[in-house]
């Protein structure tokens, strides 16, 4: 067994990346989950605390996070958690890096709408820019359903880039090909996919290619696994267990530390609504895993493949 290795409550301490032309520390804050209690996106969910929500964002650039990944389209009953980070954090730290997505939508009562137009793409980058109270979005992810082509999407994306709406370009939950269509329109600056251990295996060599690319992957549901939304189910594999005790945290943290070790281009958005479980979450990037616990946690990721 490994001795523990000390954890930083620091997300200096992950490292860093430059996304666009933005430095950014390895582990960042996802907001889906600040604006109800329970599984996001659920009707009858209950609203945030919003004191609470409002203080875990501070909490997070106090701890040093500077990339915070949101969505008009992040919203509850009551809450918002574009408007929450703008009460939050404006004016914003200079060093702040604001992600968001467009093309999926949802109207009033909660309820999921059909992928954007090209036309409809722009007012929903006005919405999040009204949202957040700036002028320019630092970066925004066309958001994609299915495998169609994303080119007229994308490249309406990147009609706004070069008007100043937008500084920078990435794309979600895509396949390798909407990569290759979308930088032969626009640089592309990350990938946002879920992935994790034991959690679609399948895509880890397009997790290479990025890398490769010299493009960002930031792997959602890291923690939540095959739970999604609703959060991680309370199982946990004997392996990552094990390590977590060697390393004296929680599974987590193992899975979060994982996700970054598979290469300096990937950058963690682990989301909470609890001041702990961020403060845990903000640790996991000072984590050091030794080689034997990579190849132990490796194998349980290779095995999901077949299982």
């Amino acid at each position: 067994m490994t001795s523990a290795s000390p954890a930083t409550t620091d997300a200096g301490a992950s490292g860093t990346w430059v996304l666009g032309d933005r430095t950014v520390n390895r582990i960042g804050f996802g907001a889906m989950r600040l604006t109800q209690n329970g599984k996001a996106f659920h009707p009858h969910a209950a609203p945030s605390d919003r004191g609470q929500a409002i203080a875990v964002l501070r909490r997070a650039i106090d701890l040093g996070v500077n990339h915070i990944d949101t969505a008009a389209f992040y919203f509850s009953s009551l809450r918002s958690a574009n408007e929450l980070i703008n009460s939050a954090l404006a004016p914003y730290p200079d060093d702040l890096v604001i992600t968001t997505k467009v093309g999926p939508g949802r109207d009033p009562s909660g309820q999921w709408i059909e992928h954007a137009t090209p036309e409809r793409l722009r007012g929903q980058v006005e919405e999040n820019l009204r949202q957040l109270g700036r002028d320019h979005l630092d970066v925004v992810n066309l958001r994609v359903l299915g495998s169609d082509s994303i080119a007229e999407r994308f490249g309406a994306l990147a009609e706004l880039r070069d008007a100043g709406l937008i500084r920078h370009l990435g794309i979600s939950n895509v396949q390798p090909e909407h990569l290759a269509e979308a930088r032969a329109i626009a640089p592309v600056v990350c990938v946002q996919n879920q992935y994790g251990i034991a959690v679609r295996p399948e895509q880890d060599a397009f997790v290479r290619e990025c890398g490769e690319l010299g493009v960002a992957f930031v792997p959602f549901y890291s923690i939540a696994g095959a739970g999604r939304e609703a959060g991680a189910s309370g199982t946990e594999r004997d392996e990552v267990a094990e390590v977590a005790r060697a390393h004296g945290v929680g599974t987590a943290e193992i899975r979060l530390a994982w996700t970054l070790h598979r290469g300096p281009h990937m950058l963690a958005i682990p989301g909470t609504g609890d001041p702990d479980h961020l403060a845990a979450n903000v640790a996991a990037g000072s984590l050091r895993l030794s080689d034997a616990e990579l190849a132990a946690l490796d194998a349980v990721h290779a095995r999901a493949a077949t299982e």
